[in-house]
């Protein structure tokens, strides 16, 4: 994990200046979260680098809490908090494998392009489950390399070991859907933008 964080800080200017690559999908998946959203929600999101969707967010909830291994990505995040005057927003340095937080104490939690990058997934998802409130819902945007890059598993071990490129699972959607279901979620909203490599899903905690 060390080395990855390090890989994220050292590419986090540039990744903040960085434009959406389909802007209208993003805008989508921002209205799709929204409907899942109250007032009197709190949010936690993990993997929220430079913090423009819990910002986005904040405005419809409570509170949300943001995290990210990555001590500049948050750096960045606050700065971007801090200018647009949002206080509902908490950005914090720590994984989520590391986090504090008493089961069932969040409504939403928010994992976006982070599974592929986690040591076990299966692990975060069922953390995940067992911090949201029944009925609770896990919105998670995932790169899905192995179902038209697959060439890719053979790439990044290369690139990793000589300290160009972090952690990448090479992973389906089929995988995310599957890691999902066994983790005890029912999904309650599945989209794949045309020619995206991600796939958006919102999975529900039985209530």
């Amino acid at each position: 994990m060390a080395q990855s964080s390090r890989f994220w800080d050292r590419i986090a200017d540039r990744y903040a200046k960085r434009p959406v690559s389909d802007e209208a999908a993003y805008q989508k998946k921002l209205e799709i979260t929204r409907g899942y959203l109250r007032p009197d929600m709190v949010v936690l999101e993990f993997g929220c680098g430079t913090g423009s969707t819990a910002i986005a967010h904040a405005p419809y909830v409570k509170h949300i809490r943001a995290i990210d291994f990555s001590p500049k990505m948050i750096e960045i995040a606050r700065g971007k908090a801090a200018a647009g005057k949002v206080e509902n927003v908490t950005f914090e340095v720590a994984a989520i494998e590391d986090l504090n937080a008493p089961d069932e104490s969040v409504d939403v939690v928010m994992g976006h392009s982070i599974l592929h990058l986690l040591e076990d997934r299966d692990a975060a998802i069922a953390k995940v489950y067992r911090l949201l409130k029944p009925g609770g819902v896990f919105v998670t945007n995932t790169v899905c390399l192995g179902d038209r890059m697959r060439f890719f598993k053979y790439i990044l071990p290369i690139g990793r070991a000589v300290g160009l490129a972090p952690l990448v699972r090479v992973i389906t959607e089929q995988d995310i859907v599957d890691s999902l279901t066994a983790g005890g979620f029912a999904i309650d909203h599945h989209w794949r933008p045309e020619k995206s490599i991600g796939v958006f899903i919102v999975a529900k905690k039985a209530g």
